[in-house]
């Protein structure tokens, strides 16, 4: 009786110790599954991107790191991005075919610094509002055929990349000039800088345009190469130094009423990389987007309060006589490019048929927000910030 309890016991420790490890295996198994090791067949993996933007004192900048810090976090630090500022590698022009080529793996700009190889490039963030802002083409890029068709316009233009989106910009401003301009007739002729569709839209109401980069805005004015500028927004601008070449800053403009960065990332290596990694950079982006959004507001709002109290600048919303002007530019230039370029006009009707339906809700459904801030604050004119 002793032996074969003896035998029974082995039995029995023998059977438990095989359960053990069958389900240890298959918890193990069951783990892989549902949380697959982020790093699994990609290791770790290190991005090279360009932006369009200097290092140091400059917000777009800070938010191409922002987006790159996001990217390491998600990811555990298994993909990173070596962010280099621009001129780095390439110059600003030429990092939509260095990233095509492969030369760099990333971008950080706007698809306005590609409108010379096609002028679609521009309706993809500054293009003509429709009552459109930044938040409404971010949608209709992703919701309203916007994305097909801008996959359509780089393949026309033989860039070989994958473009995320981030930052839904505030309209730009008109900018800074030498006084307070009211009159269409106050800006005919004048010497001005600006990019992408809005050189011909302000060309067509009588304004000398040029392209210049961003560091060279400030230098052209002080010299007289231009008599009035603009380049994004009240923490860009105070950053280039425009307060010290103008006292007279002109807000909320429909030369670029939206706008928001485009990041390339080159096809190739982007499918190189693992569904997890792919997916991350794609998902950094949408937390960008709503993170950089947030920070600006802070800072632009902060930045325009130091411009008018410690620099004396005058600040004045754009007349609704100039304003009515640029959208007849914009009908004028909107209609000659529909004209010449199906595709674009392809685009354009894309727009038109979201704008209308989407943005009629909008404005039937907001109530009139600058009412209940003057019945808090006061005339807007008279607020002191």
């Amino acid at each position: 009786m002793v032996k074969e309890n003896k035998k029974s016991l082995k039995k029995i420790s023998s059977r438990r110790k095989f359960f053990k490890v069958a389900a240890a295996t298959g918890a193990a198994a069951t783990a892989a599954v549902a949380m697959p090791n982020l790093a699994l067949g990609s290791g770790h993996v290190t991005l090279k991107m360009q932006a369009a933007w200097p290092s140091g004192a400059n917000i777009f900048f800070e938010m191409a790191g922002d987006y790159a810090k996001m990217v390491s976090d998600m990811s555990g630090g298994t993909l990173k991005i070596d962010l280099q500022p621009v001129g780095a590698v390439v110059k600003t022009s030429e990092i939509g075919d260095a990233v095509s080529t492969g030369v760099l793996d990333m971008g950080h700009w706007v698809t306005a610094y590609w409108y010379g190889k096609n002028a679609a490039a521009s309706l993809f963030g500054t293009g003509p509002s429709y009552g459109m802002s930044s938040q409404e083409v971010m949608g209709w890029m992703e919701y309203g055929g916007g994305r097909a068709l801008y996959e359509e316009t780089l393949a026309k233009v033989g860039y070989d990349y994958v473009g995320y989106f981030h930052m839904p910009m505030p309209a730009q401003p008109f900018g800074w000039f030498k006084k307070n301009v009211t009159k269409v007739s106050d800006v005919k002729g004048m010497k001005y800088r600006t990019v992408g569709l809005a050189t011909n839209v302000l060309t067509a109401m009588g304004m000398v345009v040029r392209q210049l980069p961003g560091g060279e805005i400030q230098p052209a004015m002080k010299t007289g190469l231009i008599e009035a500028a603009e380049f994004n927004n009240p923490t860009s601008d105070s950053q280039f130094g425009m307060q010290d070449v103008s006292k007279h800053y002109h807000l909320g403009s429909f030369h670029q009423s939206q706008e928001m960065f485009e990041i390339p990332i080159n096809k190739k290596k982007l499918n190189s990389l693992s569904p997890a990694h792919q997916a991350i950079l794609k998902n950094a982006a949408y937390a960008a987007n709503s993170d950089n959004y947030f920070k600006a507001l802070v800072r632009y709002s902060a930045d325009l309060s130091k411009l008018m109290n410690e620099h004396k600048v005058n600040v004045y919303q754009t007349s609704d006589e100039i304003l009515a002007e640029q959208l007849k530019g914009w009908d004028k230039v909107i209609g000659d490019f529909n004209k010449k370029d199906p595709f674009f006009k392809k685009i354009v009707d894309s727009q038109k048929t979201y704008a209308k339906r989407v943005m009629k809700y909008l404005l039937m459904n907001q109530p009139n927000y600058r009412l209940a801030y003057e019945n808090e604050f006061g005339s807007l004119a008279k607020v002191k910030i």
